[in-house]
């Protein structure tokens, strides 16, 4: 903890769980070890790397504020992990009452007279948390353990929970085979009435063919057969004159 005469600073420096391409927070706290109002500013020497918020505020009488700083997501990581970036935090006795609105840059001016306190804080680059490793089930000889079976021939509860997950997990590869197996022979059945549909579709096409065949070659035969049986008329009635 850095300690001052106005604030105290938790912790001392910033570290950061280094991952690349990706967004990383960490935070400080400020306590006011004072009975005046102290107003704070950070400042650090590389702006468009960090965000802080709030950069400014007023911390009050014998009360904690907190900072966030995000560093945004490299595309490289450090030489050695090492990182010479710093801030600095300055901190100075406010008026009674004071605001986030009543801090001006003049305050922390110490060419005007203020008695500036500041703070040089480090940032440091640790390495991530691992994810934790899978557990193991069963005794740790490696024996799998086995669902007892009481004397009314039922299991209890907790020996149901002891049952290897195996037994479990394999069901899902058949549940999803059957649902495949179901799938398929669904889209065969449609398939085949698709194909029965258009089977028939083409035979009533050959039935309309056919019949417009025989209605175009109707009339001429009517008329042939009309002809000759008036020619038969005609020779009969000639043959009796």
């Amino acid at each position: 903890m850095s300690t001052g005469e106005l604030l105290s600073i938790e912790p001392q420096e910033l570290q950061f769980p280094f991952e690349l391409r990706k967004q990383i927070s960490c935070s400080l706290n400020l306590s006011n070890k004072t009975d005046s109002y102290v107003a704070f500013k950070v400042k650090t020497t590389n702006p468009k790397k960090y965000c802080v918020r709030p950069n400014t505020g007023v911390v009050l009488p014998r009360s904690t504020c907190n900072i966030i700083v995000t560093m945004q997501a490299q595309k490289e990581a450090p030489a050695d992990m090492q990182c010479k970036d710093k801030f600095l935090l300055q901190g100075v006795v406010a008026s009674p009452g004071a605001t986030v609105k009543d801090i001006t840059p003049e305050m922390f001016n110490k060419e005007s007279g203020h008695h500036v306190e500041e703070s040089k804080l480090r940032v440091v680059y640790v390495a991530p948390p691992r994810p934790p490793s899978p557990v193991r089930e069963g005794s740790e000889e490696g024996s799998s353990p086995r669902a007892s079976v009481s004397d009314n021939g039922s299991l209890s509860a907790a020996e149901l929970t002891s049952v290897p997950r195996a037994h479990v997990e394999r069901r899902e590869p058949q549940d999803n085979s059957s649902d495949a197996r179901s799938l398929i022979s669904k889209l065969t059945e449609e398939k085949n009435c698709v194909i029965q549909q258009n089977n028939k579709l083409q035979q009533e096409l050959e039935l309309l063919r056919r019949e417009a065949k025989r209605n175009q070659g109707g009339i001429p035969f009517i008329y042939v057969f009309l002809i000759g049986l008036v020619g038969i008329i005609l020779g009969y009635l000639l043959k009796r004159t």
